[in-house]
């Protein structure tokens, strides 16, 4: 009954995943939500979820929430009502997502928070990286080439934690700087969505009016909304620029030299984790590997932190395109 419902609840779905000829040959079925899937980061993500979880015999009905809060809170009351085992969940506003905890809860279904921690509730679980260390490897990098000047600060949607606590991790490395005076930050400022157009903006308007030596944007998006701003003045390669996620547009800027840094997180990774980590969860099995928790305002969640790693023009063939997250030929498209 289960697996019709869900073929039949697949036509309103972005991907329906089938299993069959899994490890397990379970009826296990998951439900993923994702907070939006204009990113290639997410598309990535969704792709090798599904994958790992019909090797384990599971079923997985994929909502792409479009950014909207409020229709995301209304697919994962649909996936409830279809009946699915487990529910993660990729929150578009961490606050806003709290009622889905809740409501999956009394219907016995867990939660696991994917990349992005659910607040004000108490969901089973929470895999990501660490967004602290994601921030001080941006910091560290633009600071070590820019020991002094003035900063512009990218920051991410202020309705997503990762983006605080990548903020955090900014400040851990430059507050040092900022007290001793050999950096000024000039700006600061939020990108809703993490809107590339909305960076680009916002660094328009602030190189505009200040003279910037080095900007920290929290991922790839934000980077290249910059970039775009500073070839328009002709100051792409001249300002140093951070990001993460290593999409491939940044990576090429890496090799061109007109971005100094992207934080690789191997997507497959976390991906194949917490798809291994969904299933346990919908078999009453333990979920291994948790090792910490964090304070989501309410509750310390049961936590697993995968390790990023910085990418540089000195190591991208080493780390993304060793692991054939990327193509050779694409990322040195202009270059060869």
């Amino acid at each position: 009954m289960k697996r019709m419902f869900a073929v039949a609840f697949a036509a309103l779905t972005v991907v329906a995943g089938c299993g069959g000829g899994g490890e397990k040959g379970s009826e296990l079925l998951i439900g993923l939500s994702m907070a939006e899937l204009k990113e290639e980061r997410w598309q990535r993500d969704r792709d090798m979820f599904i994958a790992r979880a019909e090797s384990l015999g599971a079923e997985v009905v994929v909502q792409d929430a479009n950014g909207d809060p409020n229709t995301q809170i209304q697919q994962c009351d649909n996936m409830l009502v279809m009946g699915i085992d487990v529910l993660v969940v990729v929150p578009k506003n961490a606050d806003a997502a709290a009622p889905i905890v809740e409501k999956a809860h009394r219907k016995g279904v867990k939660v696991l928070c994917y990349d992005r921690l659910i607040a004000n509730s108490k969901p089973d679980l929470y895999v990501s990286f660490n967004n602290v260390r994601v921030g001080e490897i941006q910091a560290e990098q633009i600071l070590k080439l820019v020991p002094e000047g003035k900063y512009l600060q990218l920051l991410g949607d202020p309705g997503d934690q990762n983006a605080t606590m990548i903020r955090d991790g900014h400040m851990n490395v430059l507050q040092a700087a900022i007290d001793s005076g050999n950096i000024e930050i000039v700006a600061t400022q939020a990108c809703d969505k993490w809107s590339r157009t909305e960076a680009k903006r916002i660094t328009e308007d602030v190189i505009s009016k200040h003279e910037v030596d080095a900007i920290v944007a929290s991922n790839d998006g934000t980077a290249s909304g910059a970039i775009a701003a500073l070839e328009a003045k002709d100051l792409a390669g001249k300002i140093p620029v951070s990001g993460q996620d290593a999409d491939l547009l940044n990576c090429q800027y890496i090799v061109q030299g007109k971005q100094a840094v992207t934080v690789y997180k191997p997507i497959k990774k976390i991906a194949e984790y917490s798809a291994e980590a969904a299933v346990a969860m919908a078999e009453g099995r333990e979920v291994a590997g948790v090792t910490t928790t964090v304070n989501n305002g309410m509750a310390e969640i049961p936590t697993v932190f995968l390790d990023p790693i910085p990418v540089t023009k000195e190591n991208i063939d080493e780390t993304v395109i060793a692991d054939g997250y990327h193509d050779r030929d694409e990322v040195y498209i202009d270059e060869e």
